[in-house]
């Protein structure tokens, strides 16, 4: 399981970085694959890490629909940039990776808020994405449809 969390944990630092400089994601990750190919110093980045980046780029604007929506009193924009990759992760792996208990991804992503972000932080992100577990099976019906 540890390179499961270090998969998440590379794959929250992608988001965030290509956040943080109005990138695409697919191109981030691409970068980073070529760095850790090509100097010993950086880290590998794991099939885990690529899976979950490719498909939360597959689904990115469904996500931020999704945590617009259920976020109360915040907006995307407005959200901590730490927080709202996060969340875009953990919605990802919550809703469409069906081989990852949700309780694994609740988890998950609350240590990511606890190590990376505020106070306040673990007990948004985990309210936000128990809301989505909780709808999780209508969401998917109607992605279906």
């Amino acid at each position: 399981m540890a390179a499961r969390n270090t998969a998440r944990k590379r794959a929250f630092q992608i988001l965030f970085e290509a956040d943080q400089r109005g990138a695409d994601v697919l191109t981030v990750l691409a970068d980073w694959v070529r760095h850790s190919r090509t100097d010993s110093r950086q880290p590998p980045v794991s099939e885990y890490t690529m899976e979950l980046v490719e498909g939360y780029a597959k689904r990115a604007q469904r996500i931020d629909e999704l945590i617009a929506q259920y976020a109360v009193g915040w907006t995307l924009d407005r959200m901590p940039v730490v927080d709202r990759n996060i969340l875009r992760l953990g919605a990802y792996e919550l809703i469409w990776v069906d081989e990852t208990p949700d309780a694994v991804v609740l988890d998950e992503m609350v240590q990511l808020a606890k190590e990376f972000s505020t106070d306040e932080s673990p007990a948004f992100v985990n309210g936000l994405l128990g809301r989505l577990k909780e709808l999780k099976p209508g969401l998917l019906r109607k992605e279906s449809e």
